[in-house]
C-alpha cells in the first residue's frame, strides 16, 4: 500500500490540524519542539479560539451535550459549538493533549455530581435527563453513555470512571451475537402512534454508538479474543439490522443512539454514494478498534479506497450526483454528533474539502492495516 501521493499532497497542502495528525500518528516524525509549534497553531485556528469563549470557570464547556438549541423559542447557543458534545469532539479531532488544561478541567467537570447537576439543570428536560442519567447504560440512551463516551474521546477512557463502562460496551456488542433478528429482544408497541416502531426496554443490551466510541478511544479491554468478538459482532449487527427501533424508558418511547442512522446495515465507503452524513466516521471508529479487514465494510470499502484514489493520490466524492449534495460534507461547520468529522476550517481555501477527505483515506487505509497486527484477525 503506497500512499506517498496522498501524503506529499497532505504536507503540501493540508491545515494545521491535518498537517500535525499526519505527522503524529501516522508518519511518526514530529520532534518535542515541532510538536509543541504544530499545537500552537492549532490553538490559533478560529474553532479553537471560540471553544475557548465557551469554557466555563468551573472547567465544563458549552451548555449541556446532544441538548436543546432552543426552549420554547429561547435560543440555547450561539452556535452548534457551545454544547458539551460538540466540544469534546473538537477537542478530540484537533488531537488536544489531555494535559492540555481545558481538557483536564473539562473531564474533571464531567466527573463531579454537583457540577454536572447545576450543567443540566436549565431547562427541565435537563433537569430529567441529569436524574435520569443511568438508567440505560446497556441500551445506550441515557446521558451517563454520552458523558463516558465523551470523557473516552478525551484521553480518560481508561481510567477507573469509565472501565466498567467499558465492560458495559462490550457486552452490548457480544449480546447480538446469538440473535438471528433483533425482533427476538424487541416488543411490540400498542399503539396507533405515527412511529410506532418495535421497542426494547431502557436495560436491555443493544450497542449504540457511543459504545461504540468509548471502545474505540479505549485500549485496557483489548486483547485477541475480545477484538474477535467485536469484529464478529459488527459483521452480525449488519446482517440481522433491519430498520428503526425505540428504547422505552418509563412511559415514554425514543430514537436510540444506534450506529448507522435509522438502524441500517453498514455500508462500505463509495466515491458515488454519500450514505449519509455521518458514515465515514463510524468507519473510522470501528478501525479504530483494531479489527482489520476482518470487517467486511473496512475491507470493501480500503478496496474501493485504493480503486478510486486519483493517479495524484487525491480522494475526491462524487458531488455532482443528486442524493450526494444532499449529504454533502460542504456545509458542515461544527462537530455535531450529526456531522462527519472536518479538519479543515475554511472550505472555500483551495484544496480544503480535497484535504480532508484524503487524510480520511490515508487514517483509515493505515488503521486497517494496523489492525491486522492480531495475526489470528486475517482474514
Amino acid at each position: 500500500m503506497n500512499l506517498s501521493k496522498s501524503v506529499d499532497f497532505l504536507l503540501s497542502h493540508a491545515g494545521p490540524v491535518i498537517q500535525y495528525r499526519l505527522r503524529k500518528e501516522i508518519l511518526c516524525d514530529l520532534t518535542q519542539t515541532e510538536e509543541e509549534n504544530c499545537l500552537e497553531r492549532i490553538y490559533q485556528t478560529p474553532n479553537f479560539r471560540l471553544l475557548l469563549r465557551y469554557a466555563k470557570p468551573n472547567g465544563y464547556i458549552g451548555s449541556g451535550a446532544h441538548s436543546w438549541d432552543n426552549w420554547r423559542g429561547v435560543v440555547l447557543h450561539e452556535t452548534y459549538l457551545q454544547d458539551g458534545e460538540a466540544a469534546a469532539r473538537l477537542l478530540s479531532t484537533y488531537a488536544v493533549p489531555q494535559t492540555h488544561p481545558l481538557v483536564v478541567n473539562f473531564v474533571a467537570a464531567m466527573r463531579d455530581a454537583e457540577t454536572l447537576k447545576r450543567e443540566f439543570s436549565y431547562i427541565p428536560p435537563e433537569v430529567n435527563r441529569y436524574e435520569t442519567r443511568f438508567i440505560g447504560l446497556e441500551s445506550g440512551f441515557c446521558l451517563m453513555t454520552l458523558m463516558y463516551a465523551m470523557q473516552a474521546m478525551l484521553g480518560y477512557g481508561d481510567d477507573e470512571p469509565v472501565i466498567p463502562f467499558q465492560r458495559i460496551s462490550l457486552e452490548a456488542f457480544k449480546s447480538i451475537l446469538p440473535l438471528s433478528s433483533f425482533a427476538e429482544i424487541t416488543k411490540t408497541r400498542k399503539s396507533k402512534a405515527k412511529y410506532n416502531y418495535p421497542y426494547i426496554e431502557a436495560d436491555t443490551y443493544f450497542p449504540c454508538q457511543y459504545h461504540l466510541e468509548t471502545l474505540a478511544y479505549t485500549q485496557s479491554w483489548r486483547s485477541p479474543e475480545t477484538v474477535r468478538m467485536m469484529a464478529d459482532a459488527l459483521n452480525h449487527y449488519s446482517k440481522i439490522t433491519k430498520g428503526p427501533i425505540h428504547i422505552k424508558v418509563g412511559n415514554r418511547y425514543y430514537a436510540p443512539f444506534t450506529l448507522n442512522m435509522a438502524n441500517n446495515p453498514i455500508r462500505p465507503f463509495r466515491t458515488d454514494l454519500i450514505d449519509i452524513i455521518t458514515y465515514r466516521r463510524l468507519l473510522t471508529e470501528i478501525a479504530m478498534l483494531g479489527v482489520g479487514e476482518r470487517v467486511s465494510v473496512l475491507r470493501e470499502s480500503a478496496a474501493n479506497i485504493l480503486e478510486t484514489l486519483d493517479a495524484d493520490g487525491i480522494l475526491r466524492l462524487r458531488f455532482d450526483l443528486p442524493h450526494n449534495r444532499r449529504f454533502s460534507p460542504k456545509a458542515l461547520e461544527y462537530p455535531t454528533p450529526y456531522a462527519d468529522v472536518r479538519l479543515e476550517p475554511d472550505y472555500k481555501r483551495k484544496y480544503a474539502l480535497e484535504c480532508d477527505l484524503t487524510f480520511w483515506a490515508v487514517q483509515l487505509l493505515t488503521l486497517i492495516e494496523k489492525g491486522d497486527e492480531y495475526g489470528s484477525l486475517s482474514v
